[in-house]
């Protein structure tokens, strides 16, 4: 007869023991896998990355040709990506081929022309310009008879911002003489924006870029201006426009994005009293008025009491008030409308190539009275910050992040400093932060100009506030706020939480700019008494100028006064 073997039984407190240990390995098991697949999961969404667009080919076709869109972070397949052409998207019979760096598909239906995007899984790619070869303007065949700008030829056709382009033709006329060269120009607009509502907007040569180089009545030679994009250009005189000439914006180191708009009306007046005076006297006021540049856009008079002697002269209205008499008064108010787009920018510093003598260089790098580049302080500094660096874009973030770290910037405008007091002391406001960062950038050999205007908080409220702007050969200015940078934000201001990183390279359209550099402006009478102002909302250096029998008077510069808010 056998006997079954019974193996000894554990003591009871053996054996809940035994039990424990097995739920706790399981228990660990079980939470190592969890946080494993948290962490593929986190790494996998981290390095997930945009896509982006490199070249399309071709860049001007028909509805239903074959476009190439090449780049990178595609996909291996569309799966739901999808590609948009002028906000139109083609069907999923329009696909011939989708790969991780190619994309191939027939165009759709659209208009004139449009901006081309990749959507992959809610993430979206920088744009190219495709345009419909059916509506391009063919020129005119035979004599032109008429008076208006003609152009024969544009060499180059393709280059990059800051460029030298040269315009044959005939009727330019023998100066400019308030004519301009006008390139297309476009910001990003809402998926659900209208085909017809995305029609692309203009933008000039500019004086400040020193875009004109010369003009006659049959040759221009200009600079690309800031801005630009593929897509036509136009001359523009008082005899009448020319035809849209097609023109490729190329070889850009970097992307440049402009959004968010915003519509703002404001006004703001000057008032004069006079105590003592006598006949013939002349009073001279230079009121600034904002500036343009690709982020601020359609400036518009909306109204004004007093008509200025010369309009616009260096981004100033000056107005003329002859022989007034004593214990009168006058008053100057203007009013207007201006368009105010974020700036976002995306560079390739290993991409940038620095011309021999940037036109810009020769004024924008020297020292001045309000940015002392010149010296020997801030030149020491710049090069204790910057070593042996020679990329400008790496050499003005560097000089960006040196701020941050070692300057202690407050919101409130100081009554009196400089960039110097500030290098000093590590202690400034927006105001010598914007100066103390154009020197140190500008002693670094890096084209750099302070920008003065106001901040405009939720509440309507306005702020003087200051930043400044330096340039990238072939890309064009790129945004920088020291100061908010630092955290210098007044209260109510909607700040970003990433603003040590945003605020190099972008910047919000929560702001209204006066002027763009310094503003040199000469007396109108040698023996005139000016008057200058000192941390206002416009960097010139005069504002008055009272000159004959004018002995005593005051004024009264208003602040800025937002009546109207749009937000697109």
């Amino acid at each position: 007869m056998s006997r079954r073997q019974r193996l000894p039984a554990l003591p009871r407190r053996a054996a809940t023991k035994a039990r424990m240990k097995t739920h706790r390995f399981a228990f660990a098991s079980v939470a190592k896998i969890f946080a494993l697949s948290f962490l593929l999961l986190v790494f996998f969404s981290c390095t997930s990355k945009n896509p982006v667009i490199d070249s399309i080919y071709p860049k001007i076709g028909r509805m239903g040709e074959t476009i190439t869109i090449r780049g990178k972070n595609f996909g291996k397949e569309r799966d739901e990506s999808y590609v948009t052409i002028a906000g139109t998207s083609p069907t999923n019979s329009s696909y011939l081929n989708w790969q991780d760096d190619l994309i191939a598909v027939r165009a759709p239906e659209f208009g004139e022309s449009g901006l081309v995007y990749v959507y992959v899984k809610d993430r979206k790619s920088n744009s190219a310009l495709f345009s419909n070869l059916a509506h391009l303007p063919r020129p005119a065949e035979g004599d032109n008879t008429g008076l208006e700008p003609r152009i024969i030829s544009v060499q180059p056709q393709s280059a990059a911002t800051g460029s030298l382009v040269t315009i044959t033709g005939n009727n330019f006329g023998n100066s400019r003489e308030g004519g301009g060269v006008f390139f297309t120009w476009n910001s990003e607009t809402h998926s659900s924006t209208p085909a017809e509502a995305k029609a692309h907007e203009f933008i000039e040569v500019a004086d400040a870029e020193f875009g004109y180089e010369f003009w006659n009545e049959r040759e221009i030679r200009l600079r690309l201006p800031d801005g630009a994009v593929s897509g036509n250009l136009e001359i523009r005189t008082g005899r009448g426009n020319s035809r849209p000439f097609f023109f490729d914006v190329t070889g850009k180191p970097g992307i440049k994005t402009f959004k968010d708009k915003r519509s703002y009306t404001f006004s703001y007046s000057v008032d004069v009293k006079v105590s003592a005076a006598e006949r013939p006297n002349t009073l001279y006021l230079w009121v600034p008025q904002p500036a343009v540049s690709p982020s601020q856009r359609n400036l518009s008079l909306v109204s004004r009491n007093i008509e200025p002697f010369v309009e616009n002269y260096r981004g100033t209205s000056l107005f003329k008030l002859d022989d007034m008499a004593p214990n009168s008064n006058a008053q100057i108010n203007l009013s207007f409308n201006v368009e105010v787009y974020a700036q976002e920018t995306n560079l390739r510093p290993q991409s940038i190539r620095q011309e021999d003598t940037p036109p810009l260089a020769g004024v924008y790098t020297q020292g001045s009275f309000l940015v002392p580049a010149d010296d020997q302080d801030i030149k020491t500094q710049a090069a204790a910050i910057l070593g042996r660096e020679r990329n400008p874009y790496i050499k003005a973030q560097q000089i960006y992040e040196w701020f941050i770290r070692e300057m202690s910037v407050q919101a409130e405008i100081l009554p009196a400093g400089s960039a110097i007091a500030a290098l000093n002391s590590k202690q400034a406001d927006s105001y010598t932060a914007a100066l103390l960062y154009c020197a140190l950038v500008r002693a670094a050999g890096v084209p750099c100009v302070p920008v003065a205007g106001v901040l405009v908080n939720r509440n309507r409220q306005v702020m003087r506030h200051y930043w400044a702007e330096f340039w990238i050969d072939g890309f064009g200015w790129v945004p920088v706020d020291p100061a908010m940078g630092a955290g210098a934000v007044p209260p109510s201001y909607i700040i970003r939480q990433d603003r040590a990183s945003y605020y190099f390279g972008n910047m919000d359209s929560q702001r209204i700019a006066f002027s763009r550099g310094e503003i040199n402006l000469s007396q109108m009478d040698p023996r005139g008494r000016p008057v200058t102002h000192t941390h206002s909302y416009s960097l010139q250096n005069l504002w008055e100028e009272a000159a004959g029998g004018l002995e005593s008077y005051s004024s009264l510069w208003g602040d800025i006064t937002i009546t109207g808010i749009y937000v697109q």
